[in-house]
C-alpha cells in the first residue's frame, strides 16, 4: 500500500538512497552527503542505488525500467522511503510513488525535514515552517489525494445534494481549501517574521560600532566548535550535519585591549533550498553585515573542494561575494594523508590550517584577524595633555610608540596604528592629531 504523502519525517525509516546524473554533467557518483543527511534525519540505509542516465525522463526522472529495479529493491530491502540525491517535480514523486509503493523524498524536502526537527527558536520555528509551506504550496496539486468535492451530508456533488443547512451547494474543491490554508499561512508567517527580522537587522545595525567578524562554512565543518574554543560561548557541537541552526554572537578578545563581536551562522550544505535560503535571509544578515568572514573548511573530507565551492556560492547569493574571507583549514588532527591538505595548501596559500578542537593553529588565526582589525598601518603624531590619560593608554593599547616628547604639560608621541583605529582614537578628541605618515 502507498504509503502517506503526509507524513515527511524518514525518522527510524529503512531508506534506499538514489542518486541519478546525467551523462557528461557535473554530478558526482558519491552518495556519502545524502548518507550523512539522512542518517541525520533519523533513517536507516539499507541500500544505495545510483545511476548514470542519457537525460531527465519527464515522468519517473530515471526511466521506467530504472523505477522497476527500483521497485525490485524495496521489496527485496523491506524499505520505507526513498530518497533521491536529485531534486524532483510533484509529478515525478507521484509518478514514482505508484510504482515503487512508498513514500519518495527529494533532496530538498530531506533538508527541510531535518531543518525542522533542529530549529530550537521561535524564528528559526518560523523560518523552517515558512520554507516548508514555500515548497509544498506549488506541489498540492500533485502530491496529495484527497481533492474530492466538498458536499452536504449526502455526498453527491450537484448543487440539490441533500445535506444540513450550510452544507448544500456546488462545494468547492479540497485543493482549493488546501490553496487558500496555505497562502494565508505563508501570509501571516512573512507578517511574523517581518517583525522579527527588523528587530534582527536593528540589533545587528546595532553593532557598528564593534569590529564584526563571522564564522561561516558548510554545515558540520566544525563552526561552533571554533566558537566555543575562543570564546567559552557553550554553544551546542555535534558531529552532525545542522547541528544548530540559530546565529550566536559572543565577544572576543584576540588581544589586549582589542574586543570584536564573533558570530556563528547555519551551515551550507550543496544546492541548499532556495526557500531556506530565502527564509534564513535575515540570520544570515551576520554574515552580510561582517567585517571580515571566517569560512572553516573541513580539510579532512573528501569532497572538500566541492564543499568550498557551494560555501562560495550561496555568499555570493546572499550579497558576500565582496567581503574580506580568512579560510580557515579545520579538522587537521583527524587527517591520515597529508598529500590532500598540501595540495590544498598550493591552491589557497593565505588560509590558515587549524584544528578548533586541539587549538593548533589559533595562534595565527589571531595574529591574522587582528591585522585585518588594524587594516592598513599608519603613523600619526597627537599631542595632547599630559593630564589626558585616555588618549595615552589607548595608544599605548592600540599601537606602537615610536617617539615620545615632553614639552611643558603637553606630550608629543608619534605612533604606529592601525588606520582602523582612527576614527576611535578621534572620538577621544586629542588636542592635536596628525597623519604623518600612509
Amino acid at each position: 500500500m502507498e504509503k502517506s504523502r503526509q507524513t515527511l519525517t524518514v525518522r527510524k525509516e529503512r531508506a534506499i538512497l538514489v542518486g541519478a546524473w546525467v551523462r557528461g554533467s557535473n554530478g558526482g557518483d558519491d552518495l556519502a552527503e545524502l548518507t550523512a543527511l539522512a542518517e541525520s534525519a533519523g533513517a536507516v540505509v539499507v541500500d544505495r542505488f545510483q545511476q548514470r542516465i542519457r537525460s531527465i525522463h519527464p515522468s519517473t526522472y530515471i526511466g521506467q525500467g530504472k523505477t522497476l529495479q527500483l521497485a525490485g529493491r524495496v521489496q527485496r530491502f523491506k524499505a520505507d522511503v526513498i530518497i533521491f540525491d536529485n531534486d524532483l517535480s510533484p509529478a515525478q514523486i507521484r509518478e514514482l510513488e505508484k510504482v515503487v509503493g512508498v513514500k519518495v523524498l527529494d533532496r530538498s524536502e530531506l533538508i527541510l525535514d531535518i531543518f525542522a526537527t533542529r530549529a530550537q527558536t521561535k524564528q528559526a520555528k518560523l523560518q523552517v515552517e515558512l520554507a516548508q509551506l514555500e515548497y509544498t504550496y506549488p506541489r498540492l496539486a500533485r502530491m496529495w489525494s484527497h481533492l474530492d468535492t466538498v458536499t452536504g451530508a449526502s455526498g453527491g456533488p450537484s448543487a440539490g445534494a441533500v445535506g444540513a443547512i450550510g452544507t448544500r451547494g456546488p462545494g468547492e474543491q479540497q485543493l482549493e481549501i488546501d490553496r487558500r490554508l496555505v497562502s494565508r499561512r505563508i501570509n501571516e508567517l512573512r507578517h511574523e517574521l517581518a517583525g522579527i527580522d527588523l528587530r534582527k537587522l536593528r540589533e545587528i545595525k546595532g553593532r557598528k560600532d564593534f569590529f564584526q567578524v563571522c564564522i561561516v562554512g558548510y554545515t558540520n565543518a566544525g563552526k561552533s566548535t571554533l566558537l566555543n574554543t575562543l570564546t567559552n560561548a557553550g554553544v551546542l557541537a555535534e558531529d552532525r550535519l545542522f547541528a544548530t541552526l540559530d546565529t550566536r554572537t559572543r565577544k572576543w578578545m584576540p588581544a589586549r585591549g582589542m574586543e570584536v563581536l564573533l558570530s556563528d551562522t547555519v551551515g551550507f550544505v550543496r544546492n541548499l533550498p532556495h526557500q531556506l535560503v530565502e527564509s534564513f535571509k535575515a540570520t544570515l544578515e551576520e554574515a552580510v553585515n561582517a567585517d571580515l568572514l571566517l569560512h572553516v573548511i573541513d580539510v579532512s573530507n573528501p569532497e572538500v573542494m566541492s564543499q568550498i565551492e557551494s560555501v562560495n556560492q550561496v555568499l555570493a547569493e546572499i550579497g558576500c561575494s565582496g567581503k574580506p574571507v580568512l579560510e580557515l583549514f579545520n579538522k587537521v588532527d583527524a587527517i591520515k594523508d597529508i598529500g590532500p591538505l598540501e595540495t590544498l595548501q598550493t591552491l589557497h596559500p593565505e588560509a590558515v590550517t587549524i584544528s578548533a578542537k586541539t587549538g593548533l593553529g589559533l595562534e595565527e588565526l589571531r595574529r591574522r584577524v587582528i591585522a585585518h582589525y588594524k587594516g592598513r598601518e599608519i603613523v600619526v603624531r597627537v599631542a595632547n595633555p599630559l593630564s589626558d590619560g585616555k588618549v595615552q593608554s589607548f595608544l599605548r593599547a592600540h599601537g606602537e610608540i615610536l617617539s615620545e616628547r615632553y614639552t611643558d604639560s603637553i606630550v608629543i608621541l608619534d605612533v604606529r596604528m592601525g588606520q582602523r583605529q582612527l576614527p576611535d582614537l578621534e572620538r577621544l578628541r586629542p588636542q592635536q592629531l596628525e597623519i604623518v605618515q600612509g
